[in-house]
């Protein structure tokens, strides 16, 4: 399958995602055995604007584990020559050309696009903007469904939290649209509901979604709930009570005996922490296989060039 960036979850085809899937499960396998060597000719740009510890180490640590190099910035706009004014652009192409693959995490939507149309090597969109996409955070998302409910077909998913601007479920529908006989429950306050480009890319595909405020109606009917943080300053209406949105124990004995709870990370009050020890809790194993999926999604850009 041919892959030359990382930039939207839509440009993943269902036979793409099952050779990822694939791949994934053999560096699953690589590193239980420490690593490779395979790799050791390559060199990967860490570009971030915006700090992320977990995307960012999970994205060196999948370098390393292939034998390639990191060249590395997390506070690029303070340390790279764009406090001096350099346009992207001029950034890209001189990082392009002192290593294989860069992967980009920027405040701005769209300047993963901007940087795939300049550069000569990969370019992997590490999330961008509000309200933008982080692609491989739902393809690591989506591995974890896959690994631990043995299907992505015929599911029903609840993604809650702040869902206008929220990247990682905002990609996460793009690529569970992609399936038959999904239904997904957006769940969220009125004013943080999915957005319209959603919903139009899901009807076009036929997909069933409900969108609903009210948490406890939606948490007894589904397989996979995904929960992500819910900012309050940016509620007009600050008397609504988010703690109905949180997973507590009290919410597990109202949940599916074989559904699994997921969070992107990091998390705050979303998640007690006593539902950590229930083994319907997935959301440590879906961090560590973002260090599996991302060597695999390298691989897979390293054999087309």
């Amino acid at each position: 399958m041919h892959l030359n960036h990382v930039i939207e979850s839509q440009q993943f085809t269902v036979p793409l995602l099952m050779e990822l899937f694939d791949r994934t499960q053999q560096m699953e396998k690589v590193v239980a055995r420490g690593g490779t060597r395979d790799y050791d000719d390559k060199i990967m740009a860490s570009l971030f604007y915006k700090p992320s510890t977990r995307t960012r180490f999970s994205f060196e640590a999948a370098m390393r584990r292939l034998g390639g190099g990191v060249l590395s910035t997390e506070r690029a706009n303070e340390f790279s020559s764009e406090i001096k004014g350099e346009h992207l652009e001029d950034t890209i192409r001189l990082i392009a050309n002192c290593s294989d693959v860069i992967v980009l995490r920027h405040t701005e939507e769209g300047a993963a696009k901007r940087a795939s149309l300049i550069s000569h090597v990969p370019v992997i969109n590490a999330g961008e903007g509000s309200g933008g996409q982080h692609p491989t955070q739902a393809l690591l998302d989506l591995y974890t469904i896959f690994r631990e409910c043995r299907a992505l077909n015929g599911l029903s998913v609840a993604l809650i939290g702040a869902l206008d601007k929220g990247r990682t479920a905002r990609s996460l529908a793009y690529l569970l649209g992609k399936f038959e006989r999904v239904k997904l429950f957006f769940v969220a306050p009125n004013e943080m509901q999915i957005t319209g480009d959603i919903l139009a890319y899901l009807d076009h595909h036929d997909v069933e979604y409900e969108l609903s405020e009210d948490p406890t109606k939606v948490l007894s009917q589904v397989d996979v709930v995904y929960r992500t943080h819910i900012d309050r300053e940016r509620l007009s209406k600050k008397e609504i009570d988010l703690s109905t949105y949180n997973i507590t124990p009290d919410v597990l004995r109202r949940m599916k005996q074989n559904a699994i709870i997921m969070h992107p990370l990091p998390r705050t009050v979303e998640i007690d922490p006593a539902v950590d020890a229930d083994p319907r809790a997935v959301y440590f194993r879906q961090s560590r296989n973002g260090l599996f999926v991302r060597m695999a999604l390298l691989t897979l850009l390293f054999e087309e060039k």
